[in-house]
């Protein structure tokens, strides 16, 4: 196992001699490589951009410079001292660098578009990631059957497909932010991968408690019932955090100028706090912890003072930005310094192919479910459904969960399945990742949210915002699943009315229209969507 315990090497250190201060100075130089590669692709990713080199977005080129920089440390030979600072440790991984990431996704959403197609970012994120996990699971069992690849007991191949099912779309939504794509194709990938990571990481965490309790015959009813408590109570978990911080910051009139300091630093525990109760309580944090983000997002930043908004908004987005950069940094480093099972070539070939057709399933058959209740006008157009298939890369939750993997799985099956992910993860973030740009424009789908006419080429082939029902109710058709699809969107809307009479001025010190103001939207197409949705 190359995961080094650090109470481990420090034995290991001490029992070759080396002195504190000897590991003083090994902390100090590994954390300075650390801050140098950081700085670098801080600035080859500023550099990338400003010559609007798409071919290797700010990702790939974090995760090459920590490959590069890795292999040479494999190489070299340097001391094992500096080499364990190196160590991609999962507990460090889960809870310092991912939960700013997954706060600043629910903070930043930008709440109108994401709310008027969450019927579709639900049923992607939730069923479509159901789906795709449990194709690939079969896909890599039957595989295994036919002697096509490395054989898993049918368990570990749904933990595989679990955890390879978390989707990273970051190089993708940076690109369709400089290129400007349609509103409500960004709200898609960004809204899926979002709640996509939650999703993925507890049907892992299921699987594993499956695999671990099997010998007991626990039913197929069970296994469902442990994740909706999983899900759902990590979900309440966060909202009831963010629900709690709104009402604390509406009441304690820490809004004065003084007072900001406080202010500040009150706003920026609550995430963490949301997170650490949800793990504390056996649930996920990664859920909890995004659902706080949207509501403090939607209720508690509307009580903060306008210095404070300014500042928290930063905050995030600096803290995320670090960790989004390292993480690719120390998953590239951990890469090149891993021992690999690579004897199992078959495996990662054959399932890359399972992944594209899980992937196909999960977009197309959801893309499917969503149209029939959507109005001619409002259907997810093809090329958007291609986008979307194309933007499913994998990346740091993929790895991460891989890692845990080697320690959940016995005989070399973990080692298998973390080589074969650290294969996907990096083919696709360099392959797919660099040739987005090239193509959403083979898709035509850039440029598809005209800056300011988005509000007005509405009746056009991608304009698909929430439903107008007057019009519906005589067209609509017998078909109960049609009739039971549109039930649902219904209620999501009665649900945004009902926010704007009750939830809002209750969580919030003003009434829901002047709220309304304080929805950044993400560019000015999703302001154009704003006000139409205002006059609508």
């Amino acid at each position: 196992m190359s995961m080094h315990d650090p109470h481990q090497l420090m034995a290991l250190a001490d029992s070759n001699g080396t002195t504190p201060a000897k590991e003083q100075q090994a902390a100090g130089v590994g954390i300075l490589l650390q801050i140098m590669m950081l700085v670098l692709s801080f600035v080859l990713g500023h550099v990338l951009r400003r010559h609007k080199f798409y071919y290797l977005p700010e990702a790939s080129a974090s995760l090459l410079i920590g490959l590069i920089v890795g292999g040479l440390a494999n190489i070299s030979d340097t001391e094992t001292s500096i080499r364990a600072w190196f160590n991609f440790h999962e507990e460090f991984f889960f809870l310092f660098l991912l939960p700013p990431i997954i706060f600043q996704s629910g903070f930043s959403l930008s709440p109108k578009p994401f709310f008027s197609n969450f019927g579709a970012i639900v049923t992607f994120a939730i069923l479509g990631t159901f789906i795709a996990s449990v194709v690939t699971g079969v896909l890599v069992y039957l595989g295994g059957l036919m002697y096509l690849t490395y054989r898993l007991p049918f368990v570990e191949c749904l933990m595989f497909g679990a955890l390879i099912s978390a989707t990273d779309p970051v190089t993708v939504l940076s690109i369709f932010q400089e290129l400007g794509t349609d509103t409500n194709l960004y709200a898609l990938v960004f809204g899926e991968s979002v709640l996509n990571d939650a999703m993925a990481i507890s049907l892992y965490r299921t699987m594993s408690l499956v695999r671990s309790h099997a010998s007991s015959g626990e039913n197929f009813f069970m296994v469902i019932v442990r994740f909706l408590e999983t899900f759902v109570g990590s979900m309440s978990a966060g909202v009831g955090v963010g629900f709690t911080s709104a009402l604390l910051f509406k009441y304690a009139g820490l809004d004065i100028d003084n007072l900001q300091n406080l202010e500040c630093c009150l706003f920026v525990l609550f995430p963490y706090f949301s997170y650490m109760l949800a793990e504390g309580l056996g649930l996920s944090g990664i859920v909890s912890i995004l659902f706080t983000g949207m509501v403090m997002k939607h209720y508690t930043y509307s009580n903060l003072s306008e210095n404070s908004q300014r500042f928290v908004s930063a905050f995030f987005h600096l803290i995320s930005s670090l960790a989004e950069t390292f993480v690719f940094i120390y998953m590239g480093f951990d890469i090149a310094m891993e021992k690999h099972s690579w004897s199992h070539v078959g495996f990662i070939f054959f399932s890359i192919i399972f992944i594209g057709v899980a992937r196909a399933a999960n977009v197309f058959s959801c893309a499917y479910l969503v149209n029939l209740s959507r109005p001619a006008h409002r259907q997810i157009p093809v090329k958007h459904q291609k986008a979307l298939w194309y933007s499913g890369l994998r990346g740091a939750m993929a790895f991460a969960l891989a890692l845990q993997s080697v320690h959940d799985l016995p005989e070399g099956h973990g080692q298998t399945i973390f080589t074969a992910t650290t294969a996907i993860v990096v083919l696709t973030v360099l392959l797919i990742g660099g040739s987005t740009g090239t193509m959403l424009e083979a898709l035509q789908v850039v440029g598809d949210g005209h800056e300011s006419t988005l509000g007005e080429t509405f009746d056009g082939n991608h304009g698909y915002m929430a439903p107008s029902y007057e019009d519906d109710e005589e067209e609509s058709s017998g078909n109960r699943i049609k009739m039971k699809l549109k039930e649902f969107h219904k209620s999501a809307a009665s649900f945004t009315a009902f926010d704007r009479n009750y939830l809002t001025p209750f969580f919030t010190s003003q009434n829901g229209d002047e709220a309304e103001e304080f929805d950044e939207p993400m560019s000015s197409s999703s302001r154009a969507v704003g006000s139409f949705h205002g006059h609508g």
